[in-house]
């Protein structure tokens, strides 16, 4: 069976997925769609797709039955818009993260996911990692005890242009959104929602943040320690803290290869686990076994995750002080 996928926005993410695509069982990338037709046609004949068009005429191939399901990479405040209008024409989407700009915009395209019984999944894509799933399964069997701590870092050294999609507020810029977003998600698919949130960070001139230190806590002492920032390069580490041992994700631990797991009385043991293709592979994968399935919702990336991890970024952003809004996508 041949998943049809279609995808909005032609960038460096969206070009990684259409490569990666080559690497899933078929799948088929069947239209482009981006605000100019031309850098959309563009896309479709470097990847091989023999549709190209607008928004609209993505969302309308969608409609029309002609796409599968929509992957949406599109900058953070455009997923709202784009989501809804999918949603609402019966087509299942893939929505990078972070999900959408804000708590409410989140809150409205899974009230209408579910409402209309149309799959709808966050591209959270260190969540389908080999790597992320065997942690998964050692926590599970026990073999570090009770989860604690989780201690997990997202830094990278970028220049300041206010220009530019990293920074741009109007395009969702700053560290927490687009890199904080790994950490708070990894914690929260370990330790659940905090119930309280601590956050410091600093911001730049046209108030995006520019670094930020988590502290997520909850109520029976359990923790999460967590970094963003666009201001220094960090290696990325991650490492989850048991009772009876630990387990490091080797940097970058959004798509590691190696895991350590250390327990107690125990020689460390280093484990490979390697992606297949740059890692994206995974969630096209997980997306197309859930459409099979005949699932709205994945098991693994549920959309109440989606919608805590959202909380999340919320409350750190208004502690910092930085307002967000999602944006407007012209729909024809």
């Amino acid at each position: 069976m041949t998943t049809r996928w279609g995808i909005a926005a032609t960038g460096g993410i969206a070009a990684t997925f259409a490569q990666d695509l080559a690497h899933v069982p078929g799948a088929e990338l069947a239209f482009v769609g981006s605000r100019s037709a031309d850098s959309a046609a563009d896309f479709a004949d470097r990847f091989g797709a023999p549709g190209s068009g607008t928004h609209a005429e993505l969302l309308a191939a969608g409609r029309d039955g002609e796409v599968d399901v929509i992957y949406i990479a599109t900058p953070h405040p455009q997923h709202h818009d784009l989501a809804l209008a999918a949603i609402e024409g019966g087509t299942p989407v893939l929505v990078e993260k972070a999900f959408t700009a804000t708590l409410a915009g989140a809150q409205e395209v899974v009230d209408a996911a579910r409402s209309a019984q149309v799959f709808c999944m966050e591209a959270m894509w260190t969540r389908f990692q080999p790597s992320t799933a065997l942690v998964r399964e050692l926590v599970a069997a026990g073999d570090i005890g009770d989860v604690l701590l989780v201690q997990a870092n997202f830094c990278a050294e970028r220049d300041y242009d206010p220009t530019h999609r990293l920074f741009d507020l109007t395009l969702g810029g700053g560290s927490v959104l687009d890199l904080g977003v790994y950490p708070i998600s990894f914690a929260q698919h370990l330790l659940g929602r905090p119930d309280g949130v601590t956050v410091t960070g600093t911001t730049y001139d046209n108030g995006a943040d520019a670094s930020a230190a988590f502290h997520l806590s909850y109520d029976d002492g359990r923790a999460a320690s967590l970094v963003s920032a666009l201001t220094a390069e960090l290696p990325g580490r991650a490492t989850v803290v048991g009772t009876k041992g630990s387990i490091e994700l080797e940097p970058p631990f959004h798509h590691a290869s190696r895991v350590v797991v250390r327990r107690h009385g125990q020689e460390a043991e280093v484990v490979e686990r390697p992606a297949t293709g740059r890692g994206y592979a995974h969630q096209a994968i997980e997306v197309q076994d859930c459409l099979a399935a005949g699932l709205t919702e994945s098991a693994v990336m549920p959309l109440s995750d989606t919608l805590d991890v959202q909380w999340v970024l919320e409350e750190s952003l208004r502690q910092l002080g930085v307002e967000m809004a999602e944006g407007r996508v012209d729909l024809g």
